[in-house]
């Protein structure tokens, strides 16, 4: 067994996300590790106060089959498992992105989370932080954050 035995990648759907889902999906594949795949939403109840207003909202994201949540899941499974992992799991999970993708990484026992870095060369992504930094500081895994924006 290698090193990692479970790696969680963040994605939002975007091109630049499923490069570090193609990162994570080759680190899994090398080391033989579970990849959990991961996208974060705001439930009906949250504070919507500062977020994304792409951020993917409401209660059905998680119930409905066709929501767009679990499309760009699946889509970033697939996209895994052509990069060569074997063991994928799909997880959408309500919370802003940052605390979703820490409490998951601690919920399954992750070795290793991986984010992009879009944002954090951005003015925004310098002066209030880019999901990756705040990642960065708040994990209690090891984090690897791709070059996602180039």
């Amino acid at each position: 067994m290698g090193k990692y035995q479970v790696v969680v990648v963040g994605t939002d759907g975007s091109d630049t996300s499923f490069r570090a889902v193609d990162r994570a999906a080759a680190i899994a594949a090398e080391e033989g590790a579970k990849l959990i795949v991961a996208s974060a939403f705001l439930d009906e109840d949250g504070d919507r106060g500062g977020t994304d207003p792409d951020q993917l909202r409401t209660v059905e994201y998680r119930t409905q089959g066709n929501a767009p949540v679990y499309d760009m899941l699946r889509a970033a499974a697939d996209r895994a498992k052509e990069a060569g992992a074997s063991d994928v799991e799909e997880r959408a999970v309500a919370g802003a992105p940052v605390d979703a993708l820490v409490q998951l990484a601690e919920d399954v026992d992750a070795d290793l989370l991986v984010v992009g870095n879009v944002g954090a060369n951005s003015i925004v992504g310098k002066v209030i932080g880019s999901v990756s930094k705040a990642v960065e500081r708040k994990a209690k895994t090891e984090v690897l954050v791709v070059e996602t924006d180039s």
